[in-house]
């Protein structure tokens, strides 16, 4: 069976573009202090959630921030040293938004418990160890070219001018490293979001370690694997983070145990070093990210439909001698981007189910291997046909989105097209049309196909 992405059909649609923003030191300040104020009130928030959960009473986001606009400017834990309501200083979006991101984790958290999925509940956010970001409405900013005119701050300086003419529906600033980004997200028009393709062709991809994507022509793309190249320099700033945090310990009298609880000094240097490493980390994220967006964007221009697996990639991730190397790649941002880049280009995205066994499948005449190792990268089916392991598997992917293409178009499919054995079926899937998709020969067994290889052989 498969999942069939199709393109939405609608008058409007919203994207975001993360400008980077050049701010002046006082600027850069205010964004610390008011994504601080973000965390803060979210970690207060989640406090009073788990303690009225506790009480057996049922929690409301609403209430808690009736609850919080009634005591922030006059409670003590509220107050600065000379008993003024800091909050005062930063703008109420910071502090407002939190609570609406809470409801929609727990929203979440609950679904999942309620489809049988693994979830963790919302966790409290520490300093240095959470994404700094807060919000800003719609109607508290405006863009003027290359110039953000932002509450409390001003006019900040873009890098780049807005790319999406349309409706600004809301934005946040954000951290990465030290440097700020502004996040604006734009209510488009459908003539301008959508993108014209290039090109009408087909294609399956297989991800992979040794080659970041095969297409089923043979064409392999390597991954430029940013953290193997980066991991030398990444261990020796760590090395010298944790010698520098050792050092404060002792200063501080701690010998041994934990430092919760504890206000450690901070020297100059190892200021300096967590922001080298920062940077680096950062570095890291961005050749990943950048490697990506290419990819995806390339297979969404070039094709009208793409065939790709349905990876469980946390479970793959369990695997401790392959986990860095996948992580490397990045598997799931790679459909992430794939899926929500199809909307634009109008491209079709048949996932194939996550025991279509792609690789062990003789492209050829729709043997299955069953005894097809991980580790043999290549093998000879006893029709004779030599198969490179991840062109094999891209290839019966390629066929398998040609087959559920001609369904969707009610085109006529070449028997040649489809991989003898394979079959697709219709599969409920959020946040797209599941259109169905069956294999001539009716609805099978995609990981069982041996009890049907004789007709099949046979047949074609």
């Amino acid at each position: 069976m498969s999942k069939t992405y199709l393109p939405h059909t609608w008058r409007d649609m919203l994207l975001a573009h993360r400008i980077r923003l050049e701010p002046t030191p006082a600027q850069r300040d205010y964004f610390a202090r008011a994504a601080g104020t973000a965390r803060r009130v979210w970690n207060w928030a989640l406090a009073e959630w788990n303690r009225l959960a506790a009480s057996g009473q049922r929690p409301d986001a609403m209430r808690l921030k009736k609850h919080f606009n009634a005591i922030k400017y006059a409670h003590p834990d509220w107050l600065d040293d000379q008993g003024n309501p800091w909050l005062r200083t930063v703008h109420r979006d910071a502090h407002a938004q939190p609570f609406a991101h809470l409801a929609r984790a727990w929203s979440r958290y609950f679904e999942a418990r309620r489809t049988g999925e693994h979830a963790r509940p919302p966790r409290f956010k520490k300093k240095s160890r959470c994404r700094d970001s807060f919000y800003v409405a719609n109607d508290q900013f405006r863009i003027e070219g290359k110039i953000a005119v932002l509450p409390r701050v001003g006019r900040v300086s873009l890098s780049e001018t807005l790319r999406w003419p349309g409706k600004i529906m809301g934005g946040s600033v954000s951290r990465e490293a030290d440097d700020w980004f502004l996040a604006v997200q734009v209510d488009v028009p459908d003539d301008v979001g959508r993108c014209r393709r290039s090109g009408s062709g087909v294609v399956g991809v297989d991800l992979g370690i040794t080659a970041a994507a095969t297409f089923d022509s043979g064409y392999k793309v390597a991954a430029p694997r940013p953290l193997k190249a980066a991991l030398r320099r990444l261990r020796i700033r760590s090395r010298r983070q944790s010698r520098k945090h050792e050092a404060a310990k002792a200063l501080a009298g701690i010998d041994v145990g934990g430092t919760k609880g504890w206000t450690l000094p901070k020297s100059k240097n190892q200021t300096k070093g967590a922001k080298a490493l920062a940077r680096l980390q950062a570095r890291i994220a961005r050749v990943r990210r950048d490697f990506l967006h290419k990819l995806t964007t390339r297979l969404c221009r070039e094709n009208q439909a793409v065939g790709i697996e349905d990876l469980h990639v946390k479970g793959m991730l369990a695997n401790h001698r392959l986990a860095r190397s996948i992580a490397d790649i990045g598997f799931h941002e790679f459909r992430r981007q794939l899926l929500y880049k199809a909307q634009r280009y109008g491209t079709r995205i048949v996932v194939a189910e996550r025991w279509y066994p792609s690789s062990r499948l003789c492209s050829g005449c729709g043997a299955k291997n069953s005894k097809l190792a991980l580790g043999e990268r290549s093998w000879t089916c006893g029709c004779g046909a030599r198969h490179d392991r991840d062109v094999n598997a891209a290839i019966n992917l390629q066929r398998l989105a040609t087959a559920a293409l001609g369904v969707e178009t009610a085109l006529p499919v070449a028997s040649q097209a489809l991989t003898p054995g394979t079959a697709a079926g219709t599969v409920p899937a959020a946040g797209g049309k599941v259109t169905p998709a069956r294999h001539e020969h009716g609805q099978q067994d995609g990981s069982g196909q041996e009890e049907n290889a004789a007709h099949l052989r046979a047949r074609f």
